[in-house]
């Protein structure tokens, strides 16, 4: 099957009420093209794990003022303040997780795990309503495993086949989310021939990969 295609078809498998895991840290890591191409859709009350939603009017930041966004799970929401806006109108649901929790739930996720127990956030607000447990004499709080229908992940290469290549701190979050979704869509800047790519430099292996988007090359 061909995993080349465009951006819109890649999108037509986003569904309203999905939950999509999509990369980066704000901008940096972010696939932005596949982001602008939702705003063609009537696309809505999507779910939305990411470590936060963009900044004001660009990234996830569009989709909050669409208000496509029923509900955000991520760390870190204050650098956009229309995020903070919408919450305070009670136009969008929070989940605020620990930023390292939040990568190792969706590490979990992909790995078929159903949940850990993790000491941070203990006695805090964020723990409020989990489960605690003693561990080695130490409380633990129970987090569950993140999932989702669909990933939108960013990455510097692919080759045809989906092998993913990262560039330094764009890599963020997009490795783990190609492994925890049941739909996964990578967007390049680059697609090479199969045998370019040194086994070494390939972080995501194509098996993860459902569909490759190059929105300044093949298929734009």
């Amino acid at each position: 099957m061909e995993k080349i295609i465009t951006c819109q078809k890649a999108i037509s498998n986003i569904k309203s009420g999905d939950t999509v895991m999509v990369g980066g840290f704000g901008l940096v890591g972010c696939p932005l093209q596949l982001v602008e191409s939702v705003e063609e859709t009537d696309i809505k009350n999507l779910t939305v794990i990411s470590n936060n939603l963009g900044e004001p009017g660009s990234g996830l930041g569009k989709w909050v003022i669409q208000k496509r966004v029923k509900k955000g799970v991520g760390s870190f929401f204050t650098s956009n303040p229309d995020v903070v806006k919408a919450y305070q109108d009670k136009e969008l649901e929070i989940e605020l997780v620990p930023q390292g929790t939040l990568a190792e739930s969706i590490r979990a996720g992909g790995a078929g795990i159903g949940g850990f127990y993790v000491k941070t956030s203990v006695g805090t607000k964020l723990a409020e309503d989990l489960e605690v447990k003693e561990i080695k004499g130490t409380p633990h709080v129970f987090r569950e495993s993140f999932t989702a229908d669909v990933a939108l992940i960013k990455a510097h290469k692919s080759d045809r086949l989906g092998n993913l290549v990262y560039t330094k701190s764009a890599r963020n979050f997009n490795p783990v989310m190609a492994t925890a979704a049941k739909y996964v869509v990578a967007e390049v800047d680059e697609i090479v021939e199969i045998d370019e790519l040194s086994p070494e430099e390939i972080v995501t292996p194509h098996l993860f990969v459902d569909a490759i988007v190059c929105p300044g090359g093949e298929n734009k």
